[in-house]
């Protein structure tokens, strides 16, 4: 296998064609599609679909890229360092439960990228789109939580998937309210406390299990319930209706959170909160330092890592 080979792949998952690919790199058709072969015929694999749309990459082909990416890194990172070359776009795609600490480590990665190009990609979305994000490679990272109530069946489905939960830290469920909530000054808030306040969840798509939602006490039958599927409509929802919706405790005040106040809620349950990634991908040194500040940034909220 020639490092040529893996670049000749690149321009060709790049462009979605092996005609394009041929002239951007300056060869022909037929000797393009020759290295691919060989290259398929070596590893023992079909990395493209070939079709007269073009070509896209089978399941063997996504995760042959993401060793080829690395691979390719790597190569430009010594051409970078040794021959001066002008660095190789960086790229991190996450997959996240809608976590406003995960948002704030995002924006300080990329506010520390020193390089003029980059593909950046932070999908706030479902429980089983971040499963199925990581399986597929379209995502590195992902980030979402463990309870007593979730955790034998999402580390079932981690197993049945390749992939591996490592806990960042611990917390103690709080309830997100408006600022002019009547709640606000409670030392902490009961289930009681809460009963003729609106319920604000996130929705989960076709497979609404109890255990894929994003807020723990999901059977609890409640009297007002509302779904919704972004952080800035609940926030909103909060504030216009005296909402309230069960979470970490976290607020970053930095990303217009300011109008929303966390209040402990006293019940026997924690939250273990953790990234995930697929147990055959070896972290980027983008996903490594994207990890250090989301660790960071925990600490700065007074929660301890698990080590």
């Amino acid at each position: 296998m020639r490092i040529e080979q893996l670049e000749y792949l690149e321009a060709i998952v790049k462009t979605g064609s092996i005609n394009e690919a041929a002239k951007n790199l300056y060869l022909t058709q037929p000797s393009l599609s020759n290295a691919l072969k060989e290259l398929e015929k070596e590893i023992g694999i079909q990395i493209l679909v070939r079709s007269k749309l073009g070509v896209s990459l089978t399941d063997d082909g996504r995760e042959f890229m993401i060793y080829a990416r690395q691979i390719l890194d790597n190569v430009h990172l010594l051409e970078e360092r040794y021959q001066k070359q002008s660095p190789r776009k960086q790229a991190l795609s996450i997959s996240a439960q809608h976590y406003a600490f995960v948002v704030h480590a995002f924006v300080e990665l990329i506010r520390g990228v020193n390089t003029e190009e980059y593909q950046f990609t932070l999908r706030e979305t479902e429980t089983q789109n971040i499963l199925e994000d990581l399986t597929a490679f379209k995502s590195e990272l992902g980030v979402l939580y463990l309870n007593n109530f979730n955790k034998q069946v999402l580390e079932k489905l981690f197993k049945e998937n390749d992939l591996v939960f490592t806990p960042l830290f611990v917390a103690q469920p709080h309830v997100f309210v408006g600022a002019h909530n009547p709640l606000i000054g409670k030392k902490y808030v009961t289930l009681e406390d809460l009963e003729e306040y609106p319920y604000l969840s996130y929705e989960q798509g076709e497979r609404n299990s109890f255990y894929f939602s994003e807020e723990i006490l999901s059977t609890l039958d409640r009297k007002k319930n509302i779904k919704v599927s972004d952080r800035a409509t609940i926030f909103n929802l909060m504030v216009g209706l005296n909402g309230y919706t069960i979470s970490s405790g976290i607020i970053s005040s930095e990303l217009n959170d300011d109008k929303i106040v966390a209040i402990p809620l006293k019940v026997e349950d924690t939250m273990t909160l953790g990234w995930l990634k697929h147990h055959k991908l070896e972290l980027s040194p983008l996903a490594k330092e994207y990890l250090e500040i989301l660790k960071q940034h925990i600490e700065g909220f007074g929660f301890e890592i698990v080590e």
